[in-house]
């Protein structure tokens, strides 16, 4: 029974017990257990042995000194000598020095006590960018060991029975329910573990019946989880400890629906018109899935039978098509989910190849073409749990877009396109090595220089071409594509309205004629790479897309300005916040507070599987979003059109003006003659704008 947490004015035979690093105190009866002591304040500390001191998971160390800051005096003699079953455990699996099992040791007097970080399992740090990421853990999937009473021909209750009744006086799980393939199982475990076993028990809401979804002789000491973001390019995994929150490895492969089409309206578009082509796309999909699963597994030496928990996130698309849910409906208006809400299944009836009784949870989407993967990164950036009015992009061929803060959150897609990958664009090509990734132009001489993902150095340096050898310079991938526009735009080389300034090419050779219109010559060789005027018409019909989605949603939330912007997503961490501005893709911001936060929807994924509370915390925050339809909103139209300028027609940006000297506005016409923009140019736009609506 756990002992109650007293007011400071108890009595003398109480003690002072402060756990660091939660910072949780109380007052507890002298020969309190420590570990009963940290779970009355709710400080999770691990223990799959229920208090036998075998599995050695509730290490604790108790700090020496006087805290005057907590006004407690620690001491060793204020917590009981080593007891026979810390003896033996030290003997069997040795423990470190200063170490205690929290579960032997208990409370003598004022205590500060620590939970060492490599068994803390309450907390696990995951590095993001710059930052660490620090995820209560409180999984779904608890390991229980007990020893049974053996059968008794006085006593006729079955094996099963006794075994949850066992379950139910030592750990407290009530109206157990058993995987059914457990069932003819339970008495070979049970006899071949000398009545000694390990149950995996699942529970995901509280309000739900716990689930025995695995049986193990003996001592079971480790369960494992993934946390899996299903893009529409590339399929990102975790494979993670259940018990210590310890990320085990990581790792990434390609989609292979990519062969079925490119982009997500391709692959509705092939269901469409294949009869088996939804069936196909869902066993490539899931088999790719797996053949992941068993490449972290070998990179952490885990036996993939040993994986309980599943959470996944997806854009909608990628959502249904792995669960084997049509998506066609999603390919026209009104964009219709078959489910929206989040999703239990056991992992075998997706095909996922993990332990038999493994649970997979999906997390909810938000809208028809704002989907889990948006959840998840809602999730895990929490837009919703600050006063600052937060930005969230995850940019990509359909935009994903969530504003918001604690007081009201809105979200909508935005119909990009494929430039930003490299679609589109006459050299553009996917992130590999050979690209370039990364523009300056001189302003004085019109000059570039370059990088190439795979060479360290930039092209104007000495040892480049050598170092270029391996990978050649094969074309340029999307953050160059941003950078180089921005910095023509920056250079004088195009106008505000994009267009290439013909008058230009009289100060350099770099600006060539291309029919009636003019290119800028990025790299004069093999291959010869230029930004053409149809490029720059590409990237600015894709970033106006975008800047209009995001200035409805900043209409909807009443807003001129935003406090702080997140780019999420594989694209969003390579793209440099500056030249993002500048070339209109994101609003007016400090550009202090533009940051990458990398594969966000993959840490929301992390954070679902390593703490049941967080899938309640975002399926009560998608049910609040208000989800906005961009196709639906008449003003969309003109915001795209003021969209198309750089960095816009009429919003200023006094932010970025104070980091970046922007050129004096003028207007060029399609011809590349200096002018007013021509009618004719203002209507080319405006149809662009009714296109990208429709």
């Amino acid at each position: 029974m756990n002992a109650p947490v007293k007011a400071p004015e108890a009595s003398a035979k109480e003690a002072l017990v402060l756990f660091m690093p939660s910072g949780k105190r109380g007052r507890f009866a002298v020969g309190t257990p420590i570990l009963e002591a940290a779970r009355t304040l709710g400080v999770y500390v691990e223990s799959v042995c229920g208090g036998r001191a075998t599995c050695g998971r509730c290490q604790v160390e108790v700090q020496e000194g006087s805290f005057a800051k907590h006004k407690i005096v620690s001491s060793l003699d204020h917590i009981s000598p080593r007891g026979p079953k810390e003896d033996r455990y030290n003997r069997v699996r040795g423990l470190p020095e200063g170490r205690r099992l929290s579960c032997s040791a208990t409370i003598q007097g004022d205590l500060v006590v620590d939970v060492p970080q490599d068994v803390q399992v309450n907390a696990q740090v995951v590095r993001k960018a710059a930052t660490d990421r620090v995820i209560e853990r409180n999984a779904a999937v608890q390991l229980c060991y007990v020893e049974v009473e053996e059968p008794d021909m006085h006593k006729p209750l079955g094996d099963l029975d006794r075994l949850k009744a066992v379950l139910e006086k030592d750990w407290g799980w009530k109206d157990l329910l058993i995987a059914p393939h457990l069932i003819p199982q339970v008495q070979g475990i049970l006899r071949k573990g000398n009545w000694g076993v390990t149950a995996a028990i699942h529970r995901d809401m509280d309000s739900s019946r716990p689930f025995i979804i695995g049986l193990y002789p003996g001592l079971k000491n480790e369960a494992y989880g993934i946390a899996c973001d299903i893009g529409s390019t590339t399929i990102a995994m975790h494979l993670v400890s259940l018990l210590s929150g310890r990320i085990v490895a990581s790792s990434g492969t390609s989609n292979p629906q990519i062969r079925f089409g490119e982009d997500l309206m391709s692959r509705v578009s092939y269901v469409m018109m294949n009869p088996d082509g939804r069936e196909a796309m869902t066993k490539a999909v899931r088999e790719a899935v797996n053949k992941l699963i068993g490449k972290v597994c070998a990179e952490g030496n885990v036996d993939r039978h040993d994986i309980f928990d599943c959470v996944f996130v997806g854009n909608p698309i990628m959502h249904h098509l792995f669960l084997g849910i049509d998506p066609t409906e999603l390919g026209q208006a009104p964009f219709a989910l078959a489910v929206s809400g989040p999703l239990q299944y056991w992992a075998q009836e997706i095909d996922i190849e993990v332990a038999l009784g493994a649970r997979l949870y999906m997390l909810p989407c938000i809208a028809g073409h704002v989907g889990a993967d948006a959840a998840g990164a809602t999730l895990s950036e929490g837009p919703y749990r600050q006063d600052k009015m937060m930005l969230l992009v995850d940019v990509g061929t359909n935009a994903e877009i969530v504003l918001g803060n604690s007081t009201r959150v809105v979200a909508a897609s935005s119909p990009t396109g494929p430039a930003f990958e490299g679609a589109e664009i006459s050299s553009g090509q996917r992130a590999a090595p050979g690209a370039i990734e990364r523009v300056r132009i001189d302003p004085q001489t019109l000059e570039p220089k370059f990088r190439v993902i795979g060479v360290d150095k930039w092209s104007d340096e000495e040892g480049f071409d050598e170092a270029a050898k391996t990978t050649g310079v094969t074309g340029i991938c999307g953050s160059a594509i941003i950078e180089v526009v921005a910095e023509m735009y920056l250079a004088g080389v195009i106008s505000e309205d994009g267009v290439v300034d013909g008058t230009m090419a009289e100060r350099s050779p770099r600006i060539i004629a291309n029919g009636r219109t003019f290119s800028y010559l990025l790299r004069d060789g093999e291959p010869r790479i230029t930004v053409t005027q149809n490029d720059i018409r590409a990237i600015q019909l894709a970033k106006a897309a975008l800047y209009a989605g995001v200035k409805l949603l900043m209409e909807k939330q009443g807003v001129e300005t935003v406090d702080t912007i997140r780019f999420a997503g594989a694209f969003g961490s390579f793209i440099d916040p500056k030249y993002a501005m500048v070339l209109g893709l994101i609003p007016d911001c400090e550009l202090s507070e533009v940051k990458a936060v990398g594969n966000a929807a993959g840490t929301g994924a992390l954070m679902a599987l390593l703490n049941r509370n967080h899938r309640r915390e975002i399926e009560i925050e998608v049910a609040s979003i208000e989800k906005i339809e961009t196709a639906l909103e008449p003003n969309f139209q003109q915001l795209f059109v003021n969209a198309m300028a750089m960095p816009n027609k009429i919003d200023p940006f006094p932010k970025l003006s104070q980091a970046v000297t922007l050129p004096p506005r003028k207007n060029v016409s399609e011809d590349g003659i200096a002018g007013d923009a021509t009618p004719r140019r203002r209507s080319r736009e405006e149809r662009a704008a009714r296109r990208n609506r429709d």
